[in-house]
């Protein structure tokens, strides 16, 4: 199923400074690995040692944070909008 993966400027340099990518994957898990056979070091900037994703990176599923959802494992149908969002900090 063709799920469209919409990147952070900061992932840029690793999709060729592509904003959105299509893959084929039916999890988030999956989404993952598919960006990293295409695009070799995304993984690393998304998912610590363990494979976890990062504390850092939010994703979405359209609309829908995965951590409230089945985390990696959330099931993806076609046509679904996966963002990866990095948090931001700062300020007073």
């Amino acid at each position: 199923m063709s799920v469209t993966v919409r990147i952070p400027v900061s992932l840029q340099k690793l999709t060729g400074d592509q904003s959105r990518v299509e893959v084929d994957s039916a999890s988030v898990e999956a989404a993952i690995n598919a960006l990293e056979a295409s695009y070799p070091g995304i993984r690393g900037s998304l998912l610590d040692d363990a494979g976890n994703l990062r504390r850092f990176v939010n994703v979405f599923v359209n609309e829908d944070d995965i951590r409230s959802l089945q985390g990696q494992q959330t099931p993806l149908k076609d046509g679904d909008e996966l963002y990866i969002v990095p948090a931001i900090a700062g300020g007073r």
